[in-house]
């Protein structure tokens, strides 16, 4: 199944609001800290609530510690940012995807783009900067868990 990584959040009501994305939606999420807020339970329930409880979060000290996970776990990253090169919805995602957000008020470093094995973007109006990191995240999530059918299958009871 496809992941979210998190590189280092600076806001944590779009933190929440991605870790309750990721409860949902059944993902894993990696948090690269620092994050420019103290990364526990109490400062992301507001915008997670109850569903903190459902996501599972591996947080990472570092870049250079992620990096490392990855690279041993073989995860495929693929880097969600404003420079990428292929639309979002023409890639073609796998189940060992991992989709990075970048923080709100930068994006990520040119030593993560470098890395990067795939760059894509989510086409929007001239003129527009850049989307919600949450939203963007909802839009790459939902593209890539259609495409590896990986959704989660609701109990019969919920249907």
């Amino acid at each position: 199944m496809p992941r979210l990584a998190i590189y280092q959040p600076d806001i944590p009501q779009n933190t929440g609001t991605m870790l309750r994305l990721a409860a949902c939606l059944g993902v894993p999420v990696e948090i690269i800290e620092p994050a420019a807020f103290d990364v526990s339970d109490r400062n992301l329930r507001r915008s997670g609530m109850d569903y903190l409880q459902h996501v599972t979060i591996t947080r990472h000290i570092s870049w250079r510690a992620f990096e490392a996970w990855r690279q041993e776990t073989r995860g495929r990253l693929v880097l969600a940012t404003t420079k990428g090169a292929i639309p979002y919805a023409d890639f073609t995602y796998r189940p060992d995807d991992i989709v990075l957000v970048g923080r709100e008020s930068a994006g990520v470093p040119e030593e993560v783009h470098a890395v990067a094995d795939a760059r894509i973007l989510i086409p929007m109006q001239a003129g527009m900067r850049s989307l919600n990191v949450a939203v963007t995240a909802a839009m790459i999530l939902g593209e890539s868990l259609r495409q590896t059918r990986s959704f989660p299958v609701p109990a019969p009871s919920e249907m």
